[in-house]
């Protein structure tokens, strides 16, 4: 008997058909099983479409950085001056900017309000600042290398990186994508045996259908398929409901991270990720599905013999 393509793509499609009509007759077992799904899948999605904002905004504060220097009490302008020229030839360096120590003390009276009290003081106790930006592309090794390298400057009583607390945010969020990882794997594994579970149940309750078939010869091949893509279904479904819960989550999010950002004169905006993440979620759960399909057919299949 020669093989026919178009027939065995009309009989996957009239199997796939089949088990999805199988699904829409069993409603709400069908939707409480998809709905765990879901969730399995979306709690991962989320952190990781929030994990990647946060780093969003990280590489845009990044490409601001800068370092500060602040300067001996007994250094004059020339000494300041002299300096700024020196470090404008380091390669490192792209611009250097003087703030003088009656100039910060004219911007710290603005802001604190505290003029009265600061009129008080025998002596300017802020020194002269000059501030240093370096180049983007910079790495972090080399920024720290440069601090400790301008530290050891006689007319600077400290070298300050700025946006020191960004790099340790960026190491909090290096964490938490391992832990978003750890998360998802222990999900999927959970989505696995959710499946799992399932399919094994439609195996039992269809045993004397089973049997009946082996008995006028179908072949495992046959019988499996259908439980096969009803694990398809409940993976792909799951994923297409995980990512309507993603959606509906960041819909509620994005309200009050806007306000939050117009608070602080941003113009950051939320990224929703929504084609890839739909994209990702239905693929991820037909895969999840199928495999945990296929494990529990192969399993208890086998064990269904014609008496």
């Amino acid at each position: 008997m020669r093989f026919k393509p178009t027939n065995y793509l009309l009989r996957h499609l009239q199997t796939m058909l089949y088990s999805l009509g199988r699904l829409w007759r069993q409603p709400i077992a069908s939707l409480m099983t998809i709905t765990v799904i879901a969730i399995a899948l979306a709690l991962p999605a989320g952190l990781y479409v929030l994990l990647h904002n946060v780093e969003q905004v990280s590489d845009r504060w990044d490409s601001n950085s800068q370092l500060t220097l602040f300067l001996q009490q007994d250094s004059n302008e020339q000494q300041a001056q002299q300096l700024m020229t020196t470090l404008a030839t380091w390669p490192e360096i792209v611009a250097v900017d003087y703030q003088s120590a009656e100039q910060s003390l004219k911007e710290f009276e603005q802001t604190s309000g505290l003029t009265e009290l600061l009129k008080t003081l025998p002596s300017n106790p802020l020194p002269a600042v000059i501030s240093i930006k370096v180049q983007d592309k910079l790495s972090e090794n080399a920024i720290n290398q440069l601090v400790e390298r301008l530290q050891t400057l006689v007319e600077v009583e400290q070298a300050q990186l700025d946006m020191a607390w960004l790099q340790r945010l960026r190491m909090l969020n290096k964490t938490a994508q391992r832990g978003i990882a750890i998360l998802a794997i222990l999900l999927s594994l959970s989505v696995l045996l959710i499946i799992g579970n399932t399919i094994r149940l439609a195996i039992l309750s269809r045993e004397s259908e089973i049997r009946v078939i082996k008995l006028v010869g179908g072949t495992d091949t046959f019988i499996r398929r259908p439980f096969l893509y009803t694990g398809f279904w409940y993976g792909l479904l799951g994923g297409i409901v995980a990512w309507s819960i993603l959606l509906g989550t960041l819909s509620l999010l994005s309200g009050p991270i806007n306000d939050l950002a117009a608070l602080y004169n941003s113009q950051f905006t939320l990224y929703w990720l929504a084609p890839v993440m739909l994209l990702i979620l239905s693929l991820t759960g037909a895969i999840l599905g199928a495999i945990g399909a296929a494990l529990a057919v192969n399993r208890h299949l086998h064990l269904i013999e014609p008496s």
